[in-house]
């Protein structure tokens, strides 16, 4: 098989490209632009296109398909040979779709919590040895790649509620069409492309209404957007809930109570022992029951930068994690908290998405960030000019997070200085992104 992927760059992407050349296929792309690691391990599997750009002149009809990634634009001129030539152009959830028609689908879907949920089967499953496929939007320890494509019969999947393709704006968990589908919660995200809550919800209406009665839906009881979407829908699929069970945190650790057995976790927080619940349900229903699951917990470290530690003493510990969106800040910061409730809490919340920055969603931050001792927001207004949005003041920010202590820096220079002069002993950092704070070197933080 010859497949070209546009876009081969993006996170996702090239972690493709690279499963579908371990599986023997013949593979090439292109890109206007690619960053590490995806330039290293594109380079590693001999896969990294010899000149940045598009070349419309590398499609022909040798290949097989095209997969188009969410970076390339509609006026893309290898998209447009494509079409030109009558070629079979996937977008990235269609193509998964096509190599899994025969497996069983899992796929995990929620506002939130998706790769951690995505995350935690997929250990389960290798503690356990079975055999599997997946797809999840995080490097994972014990995992070479965030694809794998073989014989499997069954694959594990994180479908989000963004557009497939610039062609395609269908969400891309309609594509994978899931026989077991996980939902985590629901709350508004993706301002930009989504720019009313209906609009937004509308994407979890459709994923519920293309279930058929064979399917199953395991769904977080505590969220109740979710409940009321049910309800809503109606469905004539099974559904089996779940919600946070009993867990117990003491002297920095946590530990939970699962059918009278006491399992010792290494994650930590609310919302991670939620994901872990809802994970168990999908092992259950693979035939793994939840002694095993918890049990194979014990060695779970988490997917990269989820409550991942940079540094740590006695006395300091600093945390990076992609929280962004207003939910998952909250999530994080009560997380963070509880497990050390005895140091000096400092989070850090990087803003730069269309969504994070524009004054019609930022209100939805409100009182998120309260429960921490320091609180600091960071954007560089260089962000707000290429994304042409409205200048933001301080005082605008500290209104919006309802938060008149509300530290707000939109220097990287003055933020890494802040932070240094924050960390004392007894100090907990938490910086949250899902960019990289301007490249800023967390060393230079210890």
């Amino acid at each position: 098989m010859n497949i070209h992927l546009i876009a081969i760059g993006g996170a996702v992407m090239h972690n493709l490209g690279i499963a579908l050349a371990k599986k023997g296929y013949n593979v090439s792309g292109s890109d206007d632009e690619i960053f590490e690691p995806s330039r290293s391990r594109l380079l590693q599997y001999g896969l990294l296109p010899e000149t940045p750009g598009w070349f419309p002149e590398k499609i022909n009809q040798r290949l097989d398909a095209v997969i188009l990634g969410m970076h390339a634009r509609a006026d893309n001129p290898e998209l447009l040979k494509s079409k030109e030539l009558g070629l079979h152009v996937y977008s990235f959830p269609e193509y998964i779709f096509n190599q899994s028609e025969t497996k069983k689908r899992v796929v995990v879907c929620g506002s939130h919590g998706k790769t951690s949920i995505t995350s935690m089967i997929m250990h389960c499953l290798k503690q356990s040895s079975f055999d599997f496929d997946y797809l999840v939007g995080a490097q994972l320890k014990g995992f070479e790649t965030m694809v794998q494509l073989s014989d499997a019969p069954v694959i594990i999947i994180e479908g989000d509620e963004y557009f497939a393709s610039p062609l395609d704006q269908r969400p891309k968990f309609l594509h994978y069409k899931p026989h077991i589908t996980v939902l985590s919660g629901i709350a508004w995200d993706h301002f930009n492309v989504f720019p009313t809550w209906e609009s937004y919800l509308d994407q979890f209406r459709q994923l519920l209404l293309s279930m058929n009665k064979e399917s199953v839906l395991i769904y977080n009881a505590d969220d109740k957007n979710i409940l009321q979407l049910i309800e809503e829908v109606n469905p004539n699929f099974k559904t089996i809930p779940y919600s946070v069970p009993q867990y117990h945190v003491s002297g920095n650790h946590t530990t939970i109570e699962v059918d009278n057995n006491t399992f010792n976790l290494n994650v930590f927080g609310k919302h991670n022992m939620e994901n872990m619940a809802g994970a168990a349900q999908v092992c259950e229903l693979l035939n793994i029951g939840k002694t095993t699951f918890y049990k194979n917990m014990q060695n779970f470290e988490g997917a990269a930068r989820r409550l991942e530690v940079l540094y740590q003493t006695d006395s300091k510990i600093v945390f990076r994690d992609f929280a962004h969106s207003p939910s998952k800040v909250k999530a994080t910061i009560d997380a963070v908290k509880e497990q050390y409730p005895e140091k000096k809490l400092i989070a850090c919340l990087e803003l730069h998405t269309y969504s994070s920055l524009n004054k019609n969603f930022l209100p939805n931050y409100a009182n998120t960030m309260l429960a921490a001792n320091e609180r600091i927001v960071y954007f560089n207004p260089h962000t707000l000019d290429i994304k042409k949005l409205p200048s933001l003041s301080k005082s605008d920010m500290q209104g919006f997070f309802n938060d008149t202590d509300l530290m707000v820096i939109n220097n990287s220079e003055s933020l890494l200085q802040s932070l240094k002069n924050a960390i004392t002993d007894n100090t907990c950092l938490l910086l949250m992104s899902s960019g990289n704070f301007n490249n800023l070197n967390f060393e230079q933080l210890i």
